[in-house]
């Protein structure tokens, strides 16, 4: 072993550990990574940043504003609503037509961005058939994964691999190429959910009132201000109950008449009956010296928050949210939006005392109470996802033609090579439906760049910057041999599995497109040293660095984590067995279509 080599593996080894811990953002440790092979002399700095030059990254950029066009005018909207009226009640059939619709979605939206528009739908569609959210929002999410494999643009990890092999001398994925194996596995994936995977779905959620799901009761109380209390007279603001005795004011009731969430600026009255949220403790800890009487006889449900255009509402924090990593303290959220977070859910486990000094993550959902329209902001920067159906009046639905056909116009010019024998590269194709969306005004300039995930693109480019780095040093080929010497006795499908269980194992850890090309230069190098079809190996990788079902650590999995109160034992029952199959078909049918 050469000590570039070693450096390298060595390189390797630190990005997977830091991965897994989640201590830096992916792309964090993809610069630092470029930073660390040009700083021991792997790589010139021209080959360290080549792969922020390699056109898949202009092609996943612009799916990102293609995508976004068919998000600002709701087209999958439409699709959500008509399932309801073709299954009605009826489980069995939500299931089948939830996840038929988010495999389609996800094989030309990304798997993560058809969870994300499916799931508010999806909840809503459980509350009209009264089925609890768990029977149907991992089915979505699994479709969605399934989905994604069927073609090129389906997931980021397909496009990264059809750009990166293209440095080893092998053509590009075609647009459908990956569609036979992938459309037989979203079958045979379905018929799993639907049968065995169904049984194993536990019930959770679904319960008519968001205080009886965030078991809020025991934290609510109503107290009222005596006439000598020292609270008579301030503002809420100056009161500052919340820093000072650990009570939210949630609504006051003056003369018989109720203000929910009300302003900063509101005064304190004798004999206003306040809605407090807190801890019992805390309020017979501080009853005196705040000069307030407990309610014995108030009964708490939703309608007791809510009124005079204040609603109760649950959000989910989004990946690249702003929020992330924030509480609700240093974010000032309630003086900075207007809105009262009442409880976290997270993973099944609810916060509700000392809220302000919960960091929050990705997937968290907030029990709110305030303005709908206060959390207009948030929804526009894409920081939350209000887990309900969109109103029509915040999408631009006069637009929704344009959307539809500048996809179609990339999909068509991507086509071309086939009908026409003349190919348009696919980076251009792209670039001319945006242009569309421009023209048209589907999408504004000032929100363009808004639309686009840089961390997502900037972690892929350093991940082929690390690839180049594999193949200058024989890094690859060191490890080709390796396998060659150990395993290559068994045949080539056995390799095959093995490299298909490596990636797998690997997108738990870590990203699924890190995961894709960290694995693709020993496969490539062993497939040739095996003297075997590396195209064999390339599209094994490519698919099972998309199935990654075991764990809820997938974006798309995340994103149904919280919603559908499941645990991560419930994610490993279902998923394993799912993964089994998957793995069974892919490497059953794989060389079957790409001949070893």
């Amino acid at each position: 072993m050469t000590p570039e080599i070693g450096i390298t593996l060595a390189l390797l080894v630190l990005a997977i550990i830091l991965f897994a811990t989640e201590k830096l953002p992916v792309d964090v440790i993809g610069i630092i990574l470029v930073i660390a092979l040009v700083l021991t002399r792997v790589l010139k700095v021209d080959e360290a940043v080549a792969g922020f030059g390699n056109d898949v990254i202009i092609t996943i950029g612009g799916l990102f504003l293609l995508v976004g066009g068919l998000i600002k005018t709701g087209v999958v909207d439409v699709i959500g609503r008509r399932l309801h009226k073709i299954a009605g009640d009826n489980e069995f059939i939500l299931v089948a037509l939830i996840m038929l619709s988010a495999a389609a979605g996800a094989s030309v939206l990304k798997n993560t961005t058809t969870t994300a528009m499916f799931l508010p739908i999806v909840v809503g569609l459980a509350a009209k058939a009264k089925i609890a959210p768990s029977r149907l929002l991992m089915p979505l999410a699994f479709g969605a994964i399934l989905g994604g494999s069927c073609t090129l643009i389906g997931t980021s990890t397909n496009l990264a691999v059809s750009g990166a092999i293209q440095r080893y001398g092998y053509e590009p994925y075609t647009m459908f190429e990956l569609a036979p194996v992938g459309i037989i596995t979203v079958a045979v994936g379905m018929l799993y959910m639907l049968t065995i995977g169904r049984r194993m779905l536990p019930r959770r959620g679904g319960e008519d009132s968001l205080t009886d799901q965030y078991n809020i009761r025991e934290y609510i109380s109503e107290v009222i201000v005596l006439p000598d209390s020292p609270l008579v007279g301030k503002r809420l603001d100056e009161a500052d109950l919340s820093r000072e005795l650990g009570l939210t004011i949630l609504g006051i009731i003056r003369d018989g008449v109720r203000l929910n969430a009300p302003g900063s600026n509101e005064r304190i009255q004798r004999r206003d009956s306040l809605v407090v949220e807190g801890t019992m403790s805390d309020i017979l800890r501080v009853k005196e010296e705040a000069g307030i009487e407990i309610k014995p006889d108030f009964m708490l449900n939703d309608l007791a928050l809510e009124g005079d255009n204040v609603e109760l509402f649950e959000v989910l924090v989004m990946r690249d949210s702003r929020l992330v990593g924030q509480t609700l303290k240093t974010l000032n959220f309630r003086h900075t939006y207007d809105l009262t977070v009442l409880a976290i859910n997270r993973h099944g486990r609810t916060f509700v005392e000392k809220l302000s000094d919960v960091r929050l993550i990705f997937g968290d959902v907030l029990l709110v109470q305030g303005r709908r329209d206060r959390i207009d902001p948030l929804l526009a920067d894409r920081e939350v996802l209000v887990l309900e159906e969109v109103a029509d009046a915040s999408l631009r639905i006069d637009k929704r033609r344009w959307a539809v056909g500048a996809f179609l116009l990339f999909l068509t010019l991507s086509l071309s090579g086939t009908l026409t024998g003349y190919s348009i590269p696919l980076a251009i194709c792209v670039l001319l439906g945006v242009m569309l969306l421009l023209a048209t005004k589907t999408i504004r300039y000032s929100e363009m760049y808004s639309l686009i995930d840089f961390r997502l693109l900037v972690l892929i480019a350093c991940m082929m910057s690390f690839g180049t780095a594999m193949e200058n040093t024989g890094a690859d080929k060191y490890i080709a041999q390796l396998i060659e010497t150990n395993f290559g006795a068994y045949g080539g499908t056995a390799v095959l599995a093995g490299f298909f269980l490596m990636t797998v194992a690997l997108t738990q850890p870590m990203s699924n497109q890190a995961a894709a090309l960290v694995v693709l230069p020993v496969a490539v190098k062993t497939a040739v040293a095996l003297g075997l079809n590396p195209r064999t190996f390339i599209v094994g990788i490519t698919y099972a660095a998309s199935f990654s079902f075991i764990t809820p650590l997938e974006p798309a999995c995340v994103l149904v984590y919280t919603p559908g109160r499941y645990t991560f034992m419930d994610f490993v029952r279902i998923g394993t067995v799912l993964t089994v199959i998957v793995f069974i078909v892919s490497i059953v049918l794989v060389p079957m279509f790409w001949p070893l």
